[in-house]
């Protein structure tokens, strides 16, 4: 199924791009992803791997996205849009200035990044709004009909999306009006919570009235005449969006770096996916989800995990020829040079798990028509590279599945140190068909994961690696370079040798994950010479050479 891509020996860094440093509340596609990419060039460095880039729900995970077609308008450049004319500092209400102010401000009374975060995430919003008008305005002829050609070739998914969000928005506010009235008017404690908690409940599309929700089509043309304002400026910031990655994305190219994305198997239930396609995913008569995803108790769990996604139904999707999914891939070629399945399991069989269960313990096994899928994808010919995450509880029949389909699979060298040299993750056990990490997003950092380590596994990594303690993370990441693996790939915090503070994601934690961004001050000096030698010493194409 994948192309020759995998035939070259090349080398990657892992890092999202809301962790670029620079602008207030997170990274984006402005002057620091440029600077990156030189970065990956002149190290030798021809992969840039991320996480998704889709519009994270509340918690800002990049795995619970509101659509997998749209991308997330923060990671729009306010300055780009400076420099086209459509925003002008001067004339703003909004200043960088003083959110910058509002930030210090915040810190100094003791609030989180949490509060941060929203901050700047309603700045950039209110900027976005501006360069709309901007755009009216001051837009060239050409910038008009390149809008134009957006809005009618993504279609297929940008007329849903841009609908769901202005409803989302529209109910948020409904359900905040209500919620300071139960405040305001209701006295007894129990009340209040029994009304706020009902409140929560129907915090999602499934709370919309019913004639939206089941998408009639006359309550959806008269949604559309009376929010068109706000679905114009969703239209407007996906396009600004797209044109931006590609600009992006054409120089990464010019410098021989290639784009590595992620897709997530499920979908958040209050998406568009969701809503919008709801005979795709099982679903009882209220939009409910009938079963929900997790993955079953384990060593690390009694409980196992319960992810809460609603599960696909299958039996209509194979009947629909999987359009579903080869739309999906076909917008992630548009961004991506090659991809990253998640939880790739999950495609030979899937945990289902009761919805009313709090727990995955009450789960069983699914099987799923994955064979059937990529037999599809395979014929669509869509010519995106995949890489399978084969990580968690991987049986025969899953490691069939992706070897029918040539996918090469993850080993994690944080995770070879225990259970003796016939781990598969050691290096001496990797194969060429796969992709090599120190870690991923959801691992502890290399320095901190060593110094976590009991003494006895420090002393046993060390001896494997010939290496002593305080040349960590470097040991480790010179033997993914050295892995006979094609693809290996480091995330930036161990190019940084940063400790656990720096963590992307610590699972099973719900607040402050996803926030970690660097800073160019914390690049060690002479980074990428040693980064650029590793590269050419174990002959991984640069950059340069591509």
């Amino acid at each position: 199924m994948n192309s020759d891509f995998f035939k070259q020996r090349r080398a990657g860094i892992l890092l999202h791009p809301t962790s670029l440093p620079g602008t207030p509340g997170n990274g984006d596609l402005g002057q620091h992803a440029y600077r990156f990419i030189d970065f990956l060039a002149d190290s030798g460095i021809s992969l840039w791997q991320m996480l998704p880039l889709g519009p994270p729900c509340e918690d800002l995970s990049p795995y619970q996205c509101q659509s997998v077609h749209a991308a997330n308008s923060l990671l729009i450049s306010l300055e780009r849009l400076v420099e086209k004319g459509w925003l002008s500092e001067d004339a703003s209400p909004y200043s960088e200035h003083e959110l910058e102010q509002a930030l210090q401000h915040l810190s100094q009374q003791g609030w989180h990044q949490e509060e941060h975060c929203e901050t700047a995430m309603c700045y950039r919003l209110a900027r976005l709004k501006e360069a709309r008008t901007g755009f009216e305005k001051h837009a060239s002829a050409d910038n008009r009909t390149a809008f134009a050609e957006f809005i009618e070739t993504q279609a297929y998914w940008l007329e849903d999306y841009a609908l769901f969000r202005a409803l989302q928005s529209e109910h948020v506010k409904s359900l905040r009006s209500e919620r300071l009235r139960a405040l305001k008017e209701i006295q007894d404690d129990d009340a209040l919570n029994a009304r706020l908690k009902a409140l929560e409940k129907v915090n999602g599309w499934w709370g919309w009235e019913k004639h939206l929700r089941d998408r009639y089509p006359q309550a959806l043309a008269e949604a559309r005449k009376r929010l068109e304002e706000v679905i114009e400026q969703h239209r407007f910031e996906q396009f600004v969006f797209f044109s931006q990655w590609h600009e992006l994305k054409q120089y990464a190219h010019e410098h021989g770096v290639y784009l590595f994305g992620d897709i997530p198997i499920f979908v958040a239930q209050n998406s568009v996916d969701v809503w919008a396609n709801q005979d795709n995913f099982l679903l009882d008569t209220e939009g409910q989800p009938t079963v929900v995803t997790g993955v079953p108790p384990d060593y690390f769990s009694a409980t196992g995990q319960r992810w809460g996604n609603p599960h696909y139904n299958w039996d209509y999707m194979q009947s629909e020829h999987f359009s579903w999914w080869i739309a999906r891939l076909k917008s992630a070629k548009l961004l991506f040079d090659l991809v990253r399945i998640d939880h790739f399991r999950g495609f030979e069989a899937s945990w289902v798990i009761p919805a009313h269960c709090e727990t995955a313990i009450e789960g069983h096994w699914m099987q799923v028509p994955g064979h059937a899928l990529f037999e599809t994808l395979q014929q669509s010919n869509i010519d995106l590279p995949l890489v399978a995450e084969d990580l968690g509880i991987i049986t025969h029949e899953v490691t069939a599945l992706r070897e029918r389909f040539d996918l090469p699979g993850m080993k994690i060298l944080q995770f070879a140190f225990d259970g003796g040299p016939d781990n598969p993750y050691l290096p001496h056990n990797h194969i060429e068909h796969c992709v090599v990490y120190t870690g991923t997003h959801d691992n502890q950092t290399t320095l901190g994961w060593f110094q976590e380590l009991p003494v006895h596994l420090q002393q046993y990594v060390c001896e494997y690696l010939h290496t002593q303690p305080h040349e960590m993370p470097w040991s480790l990441i010179e033997s993914a370079f050295a892995s006979v693996a094609q693809l290996a790939v480091v995330p930036m915090q161990d190019v940084l040798a940063l400790d656990g503070q720096h963590r992307m994601n610590v699972p099973g934690v719900e607040k402050g994950n996803w926030r970690w961004r660097f800073e160019w001050s914390q690049m060690p000096p002479g980074v990428n010479d040693k980064l650029r030698h590793l590269s050419h010493f174990n002959e991984r194409v640069s950059a340069d050479n591509n």
